[in-house]
């Protein structure tokens, strides 16, 4: 086994996995690179195996149609060919909602589809429209000729989303109505039979609220939960595949973590932390996107990494001994032992850190090294954590 030197710190590296296809085992198809880490020596006792939620799925042939959402939609709220519909909160995404948007649809195409956008931005910060034509607007439904307004196209993916949801609303033979509002009872002024709360992280206090006064409202979460090709999450984490198939956000997700964790306790004799990811939990600085559109940044992780990141402020107390004469040989000898000790949260050795998640800072990371490109490497292995 390489040991890393002692002047190498924490350390991440992708995995190519080649491709990865629906039918096959994803355990054995992680635990065969594995041995291969294992064999020339780069897998230790305390690494962490990260697996991207997307593999999973695809392995598990987790996918569904558009006509599937359909059915799904229509059993879950009861709803009638000339139902009306409201939709609260969507995500501004192609990849993540055009084709859940189309299912509602087609429940309903003698119906009306209710869109309401949060203003200006959707829950990951995606702009819906500009700041300006908002305030011009107000919480009036938006026509046809003011879709035209660059102030709805996205500055990113140069996509006006409030145009193309009523695009697919109308293909489907439905009537669209899209307005603008952050109050979710709002949907209500327009006296819908049913509606679906669709944003992601704040989705059960919407349904709390918006159920006040329409009860049969429901989340993304509780539509195609059943059948052999489901998940726990429902839509929740799901993503466009083709023009008319989405794939859903992997099952059985702890199991899956737990046997490979002990196959390779079993049969390499090294024990290792393994999680499923799936959107890092990082808010880009230039655009103020938000990425986490999944319901967590770990669909499941061992038991290892339940617990908090923490540790000392390593560069305060550095300062602080050195401004008290101490040399560098000193303050390293020192900083050694504090890593040993216990501090309580607000003792000035851990003053300015913040414990975070392992789960969610492990996902992240990862999520970065393999990116949503063309690296190939689905499976990121971590050191020194």
């Amino acid at each position: 086994m390489v040991k890393l030197p002692d002047y190498v710190g924490q350390l991440a590296f992708g995995i190519k996995m080649g491709v990865v296809l629906p039918g096959m085992s994803i355990i054995d198809k992680v635990y065969a690179r594995l041995k291969d880490c294992h064999r020339d020596g780069l897998l230790s006792h305390g690494d962490i195996i990260c697996i991207t939620e997307s593999v999973v799925a695809r392995a598990q042939n987790n996918f569904i149609t558009v006509e599937d959402i359909t059915a799904g939609f229509t059993r879950r709220l009861s709803l009638a060919r000339d139902s009306k519909v409201g939709v609260v909160f969507p995500t501004a995404s192609r990849n993540r909602f055009s084709l859940i948007l189309k299912g509602v649809a087609q429940a309903v195409p003698q119906g009306e589809v209710i869109v309401q956008f949060s203003v200006p931005y959707d829950e990951m910060g995606n702009k819906v429209v500009s700041t300006k034509l908002a305030g011009r607007l107000g919480n009036e439904e938006i026509s046809s000729q003011i879709m035209a307004d660059p102030g709805f196209v996205h500055p990113v993916t140069g996509v006006s989303y409030v145009k193309l949801y009523h695009e697919i609303i109308s293909a489907a033979g439905a009537r669209p109505v899209l307005f603008l509002d952050n109050d979710p009872l709002a949907v209500a002024r327009y006296s819908p039979h049913a509606v679906i709360v669709s944003n992601v992280h704040k989705r059960k206090k919407t349904k709390q609220k918006i159920k006040q006064q329409i009860g049969n409202t429901i989340t993304l979460e509780e539509v195609c939960t059943n059948g052999e090709a489901s998940s726990e999450w429902g839509l929740l984490g799901s993503n466009k595949s083709s023009d008319n198939k989405i794939k859903l956000a992997p099952k059985n997700c702890k199991q899956l973590v737990e046997e490979l964790q002990q196959q390779v306790a079993r049969e390499l004799n090294v024990n290792i932390e393994v999680l499923i990811y799936g959107d890092g939990a990082y808010r880009d600085p230039t655009t103020g996107i938000y990425e986490l559109n999944d319901p967590q940044s770990a669909f499941a992780a061992t038991g290892g990494l339940n617990r908090f990141r923490e540790g000392i402020k390593y560069k305060y107390l550095a300062d602080q001994y050195h401004a008290q004469g101490k040399s560098a040989a000193e303050i390293e000898a020192i900083l050694e032992k504090s890593k040993q000790t216990t501090f309580s949260q607000s003792s000035a050795e851990r003053e300015g850190t913040t414990p975070r998640r392992m789960e969610d800072v492990m996902a992240s990371l990862a999520d970065l090294v393999s990116g949503s490109a063309d690296a190939g490497t689905p499976v990121v292995l971590i050191k020194g954590m």
